[in-house]
């Protein structure tokens, strides 16, 4: 593309800092499958930035690590809750069902995206009779899909339900580094000290080319997690593509500052339109994403001019923000809004 689009943060290339790392893991030879140097130095980075000895594995995809954790949580006769617009529901095409051999999904209808201890307790609690799918998990989307972050005290609130459900705790972090920046919340207080026992931290909306990092903080329940992986296809035979990046990405910093430019982004469009009458937020914005109201003569007018932008939940349309993200072309972006909504406010 030409110019920069805000359809998906998804569009943006490799930063410098994942870019670099893979190039200097790419001198010579390295033992495969995990064995090397660099996926040994992520895992250890991972386990300083969150404090504590967790287990960490590397996928290819945000897909392969909801749905291989939430399968290392349960049985095919188990099930997981959910909100009814969590990613692992709407767009994961039935993966998490697949990879645990048919543990179901246990959607809540939410307002906001975000699920609540009520509505935990309320599924969790709805049937116990052997004709229906016992409840084992529940996960949490960090931001959620419409751009909400759940603060420590909101995860520790879940988790106490969980715990005294039996349920274990998952967290779908696509988006968890631009939760971090967001809450200036040290990643361990958003996961662990909040009960949180296995993170899918992405790598891939945050500035690297592929790859997720699944950190389990109970390490128990990574028992045999390296055989599901590569029965799944997803076990890197030259692992150190995979984990390389994140070495670059957790010794620079980039991982925060990188969601920190995003989030900025994101305030910056909203700034720019904030006095313009016929667009209204169709959802706070707290992480990377800004999700509008437009009348449709409004979105037909900005797809005329080439922003390119999806229709959401909700109808809303959607612009996210990256770690590349042109504070220039996000004012373009803002000008060609207040220009296209103006005559419809008149």
């Amino acid at each position: 593309m030409a110019e920069q689009q805000f359809a998906s943060d998804n569009y943006a290339g490799i930063c410098p800092e994942a870019f670099e790392a893979m190039q200097a893991a790419n001198a010579g030879h390295a033992p495969a499958y995990g064995a090397d140097s660099w996926t040994q130095a992520a895992a250890d980075g991972f386990r300083r930035l969150f404090e504590t000895d967790c287990e960490v594995f590397f996928v290819f995809n945000g897909t392969a690590a909801n749905s291989l954790a939430l399968a290392s949580l349960c049985q095919s006769y188990h099930s997981v809750i959910c909100a009814d617009s969590a990613h692992v529901e709407t767009d994961e095409c039935g993966a998490p069902e697949f990879f645990s051999n048919g543990s179901k999904l246990l959607t809540a209808a939410t307002e906001d995206g975000k699920l609540t201890p009520d509505l935990v307790r309320a599924i969790a609690g709805k049937r116990s009779d052997i004709h229906f799918p016992k409840p084992r998990a529940v996960t949490l989307t960090q931001a959620t899909e419409t751009g909400r972050v759940y603060t420590p005290e909101e995860i520790a609130a879940i988790s106490a339900v969980c715990r005294a459900a039996g349920l274990r705790l998952h967290m779908d972090g696509a988006r968890f580094a631009n939760a971090c920046a967001s809450l200036d919340a040290a990643p361990a207080e958003l996961t662990w000290k909040a009960g949180v026992d296995v993170l899918c931290f992405g790598g891939t909306k945050n500035g690297m080319a592929v790859g997720e990092a699944v950190i389990f903080f109970d390490r128990r329940l990574a028992e045999d997690f390296d055989y599901r992986c590569k029965q799944a296809g997803q076990l890197a035979s030259k692992m150190r593509y995979l984990s390389a990046p994140w070495v670059g990405m957790l010794e620079s910093g980039a991982w925060l500052g990188n969601a920190r430019h995003a989030n900025a982004c994101a305030r910056r469009l909203v700034q720019g339109i904030a006095d313009v009458p016929a667009v209204s937020l169709a959802a706070p914005v707290e992480a990377n994403g800004v999700f509008l109201n437009l009348p449709a003569a409004v979105q037909e007018a900005l797809r005329a001019r080439g922003w390119q932008f999806y229709g959401f939940i909700g109808g809303a349309s959607r612009f996210m923000f990256a770690w590349d993200s042109d504070p220039a072309r996000v004012d373009a972006l803002a000008r060609d809004i207040r220009l296209c909504a103006m005559p419809a406010a008149a």
